[in-house]
């Protein structure tokens, strides 16, 4: 918008003058070239950036709203329903904006946000890139059920010629989830340039744009060291002695409960009660305890032979006493 003001009572407004197509008239003719989508996000993103910038939300992007200028630029128009911070918040349950560009969280009826307006790019950028709308039910009420519960056809199956990049750019737009969508306008912008890696919805999100390097241009100032006080000195050393502490305790509770796991468990014996009555205490020792002597017993063939010994003996004495009597008669007769 150029200028506005009023003319005889009317207001007037002057704007810019666009006599190109739409990206929808572009987009019923079929996918549009690959390098051609990426000018387009490009442009689009940085209008949001000015919009964005400046607290305005658009709330209704979609392939109708951009119009190209006769030098091939794509502009973002209709901001009729965008919303500024000033203005007043959208009532609870009220939707604003064309349903299958909308974002989960706006089907739910929750207040727009800057990845609502990244979400309908994603949308864009996916019927741009495919020929179709992620979600093609004319039911509003089967729509939104789609919206909200449903996951689109993947992309690389639509387009297994797709670059990877721009595939990962929109994916990324157009997750489920919003806390892995690009958190500003400016991160996916530097994401579909390349310099940082856009990442799939489904998978690892990227580091958050770096800022760059600042250089020095003159040398650091001197640093200076105070005087240690007894604060700076003592606390790192009682920190270390308690953690000292604490490990040597932690393994002697630890050999503890080894020493007792590893010992064996012992059988407590059963108390036992005596109902006899004791003896009393002035009461004579018991006699000593002597071991009986045992004596073999003879068998009686055994006492047999030595009776028959015993007289073959005798018997034997009294012929030889007999023999020595005869002889010495016979020798006092010669």
């Amino acid at each position: 918008m150029h200028d506005y003001g009023e003319h005889n009572g009317t207001p007037f407004i002057v704007m810019e003058q666009l006599p190109g197509n739409t990206l929808a008239e572009a987009i019923a003719r079929g996918p549009i070239p690959q390098q051609l989508l990426r000018g387009v996000l490009d442009d689009v993103l940085a209008a949001l950036t000015a919009a964005h910038d400046v607290g305005i939300l658009h709330r209704d992007i979609k392939p109708g709203n951009i119009l190209f200028t006769p030098s091939g630029h794509a502009k973002v128009t209709d901001f009729g329903i965008a919303k500024t911070a000033g203005s007043e918040p959208t009532a609870t349950g009220q939707i604003m904006g064309t349903m299958s560009y909308l974002s989960p969280e706006r089907v739910a009826g929750k207040p727009a946000t800057i990845s609502d307006d990244l979400y309908s790019v994603g949308v864009l950028g996916y019927e741009a890139l495919t020929g179709r709308r992620p979600f093609e039910q004319e039911n509003m009420g089967a729509l939104a059920r789609a919206i909200l519960g449903d996951r689109p056809p993947p992309i690389a199956a639509l387009r297994p010629d797709a670059d990877p990049l721009l595939v990962a750019v929109i994916d990324r737009a157009m997750a489920h989830d919003a806390s892995q969508r690009f958190f500003s306008v400016r991160q996916m912008r530097t994401a579909l340039s390349g310099t940082i890696p856009a990442v799939v919805a489904d998978g690892p999100l990227a580091a958050a744009v770096r800022p760059p390097t600042k250089v020095l241009t003159s040398p650091p100032p001197a640093a200076t060291l105070g005087p240690l006080t007894r604060t700076a000195w003592t606390r790192p050393r009682r920190t270390r002695t308690l953690m000292g502490l604490s490990a040597v305790l932690a393994l002697l509770i630890l050999a503890a409960i080894l020493i007792m796991v590893d010992r064996p468990l012992q059988t407590p014996q059963p108390l036992t009660t005596s109902t006899s009555v004791p003896a009393p205490t002035n009461a004579p020792p018991p006699p000593p305890t002597t071991t009986p002597l045992v004596v073999d017993e003879e068998k009686p063939d055994d006492r047999k032979g030595e009776e028959d010994k015993k007289g073959e003996e005798e018997k034997k004495g009294q012929e030889d006493k007999k023999g020595q009597g005869g002889g010495q008669g016979h020798g006092r007769g010669n």
